[in-house]
């Protein structure tokens, strides 16, 4: 193993690879802190050619290797085993700006470039990359591909997926697929670059990106609702979609209780609203200045009484500041305790259905469960999170809180819906993707896996 290290750490040269175990310390925890890996060395490569030349050498040694982008990921996928013998490669200095093309609506860039980056690339050309979630500032646009990053505009703008023109992926055995392609349309035979969209590393790894840019949406206007039910923010989103079409850029539903740990542990977060009501909407809404369509809607709304109470951001910073309440969300549980994480995709029209019953279930079969649910529910993804109380440790905790997953996960089953909307699979889904997919699918993905890295050496362990 040794002499591999040395290989290795020669084709990125001095300054280049870590290997002191307090410096790799970050690179071996998810964000939760839930997994913990070792590895031996960390290997920086400045650019594609020297990836190929590490997994030509990693192939040749049957040495696994662990894809590693900003580490910003929820399910593990990053993250080494606990061997020690994985090699992670961290593409955190491939952060070139490639290309910007404003006329052809394109950008290209190096897979470590920082989310953040690409989208203020756009902006510098009139443009906008519209991908937006919670850690932009340290996740890379190589990692969103890999994991199928979704965010907050995936109702107006689709996945990272959707976005994707093209990719420059480098394989198991260190050959350089470059698939980097600006086009809008192209039958030209399979459609590679799926292959290794949300394939979490396992297939290859992505070292460049082709992405599509958009048209400056001008004056977005930001509201904050307060609602009475989960059935009419399905309902309001309807009635947004169809008198504002094409306007919605994002749709987020909160519930009280996750307001209420915002309100407990960010405190230089200011709530717009009480937070005693039962559910609430965050909206974006991309309308001329002059219009007042918003405010007419809104009123409506409250006429009906669709919507019980409502605050307008009159400026950007009041914006940003609403935008901050949503994304501050994820660290208030966190300091709330140690929590069981479910991000799940259900039909859109049987979201309230799933909120009802899943709350029913909870009560009869975990009822120490206390259910913190928010997301994007413009596109079905709801965050259905439950804490357990803080007594509770060990093996206990882990049975019931495998008994609230499999609640959450039977009816997510039931009503059509997917264990994994965003974060992708990576170590802790792998049993339920199992568990819940249909047996043909999953022996389509080994198939692919097997012919792409027979000798099981991109990210192990990870997805199947």
């Amino acid at each position: 193993m040794n002499a591999t290290v040395d290989r290795l750490k020669a084709i990125v040269g001095p300054g280049a690879w870590v290997t002191d175990p307090e410096a790799l310390q970050p690179h071996l925890t998810e964000w939760r802190g839930r997994l913990h890996g070792s590895a031996s060395v960390m290997l920086l490569p400045k650019n594609t050619a020297e990836v190929a030349e590490i997994l030509r050498v990693c192939a040749s040694t049957r040495t696994a290797v662990v894809p590693q982008g900003g580490n910003t990921g929820m399910c593990g996928g990053a993250i080494p085993d606990e061997s020690g013998t994985q090699v992670i490669v961290n593409l955190r200095r491939m952060n070139r700006i490639r290309q910007v093309d404003a006329l052809n609506f394109s950008l290209v860039a190096d897979a470590g470039c920082v989310l953040a980056d690409v989208q203020a690339a756009a902006r510098e050309v009139g443009r906008m990359f519209p991908l937006s979630l919670g850690g932009e500032g340290s996740c890379q646009i190589g990692g969103n591909l890999a994991t199928n990053a979704g965010g907050i505009n995936v109702l107006r703008y689709g996945t990272a997926r959707d976005l994707t023109l093209g990719v420059e992926v480098v394989l198991a055995d260190g050959t350089i697929w470059d698939g980097i392609r600006t086009l809008r349309k192209n039958t030209a035979g399979y459609d590679l670059k799926q292959l290794f969209i949300g394939s979490e590393g396992t297939l290859g790894i992505i070292t460049g990106v082709a992405v599509k840019l958009f048209p400056d949406p001008g004056h977005i206007r930001t509201a904050f609702l307060a609602l009475a039910t989960a059935q009419q923010a399905i309902e309001l989103l309807a009635e947004f979609r169809t008198r504002l079409p094409e306007s919605v850029q994002a749709f987020e539903l909160i519930s009280k209780r996750a307001l209420s740990y915002v309100a407990r542990h960010i405190p230089d977060v200011r709530l717009p609203l009480d937070d005693g009501y039962p559910w609430y909407v965050l909206l974006d809404v991309a309308i001329p200045d002059q219009s007042d369509a918003l405010e007419r809607l809104l009123q409506a709304a409250i006429d009906r009484g669709m919507v019980t109470d409502a605050v307008l951001a009159k400026n950007v910073a009041e914006a940003e500041q609403l935008w901050r309440v949503r994304h501050s969300i994820s660290e208030a549980e966190k300091r709330e305790g140690r929590g069981i994480k479910h991000d799940i995709a259900v039909p859109i029209g049987r979201m309230p259905e799933f909120l009802v019953e899943a709350s029913r279930r909870l009560t009869v079969q975990v009822p120490e469960a206390i259910p913190v649910v928010f997301g994007h529910v413009g596109d079905g993804n709801l965050h259905y999170n439950a804490h357990l109380p803080a007594a509770l440790q060990g093996a206990e905790f882990d049975r019931l809180a495998l008994r609230v997953t499999t609640v959450i996960y039977e009816l997510v089953q039931e009503v059509g819906g997917s264990i994994s909307a965003e974060h992708g699979i990576g170590v802790f889904k792998r049993d339920a993707l199992a568990q819940y997919s249909d047996p043909a699918e999953l022996q389509l993905m080994r198939t692919l896996k097997q012919a792409l890295d027979p000798a099981n050496i991109l990210n192990p362990g990870k997805v199947i």
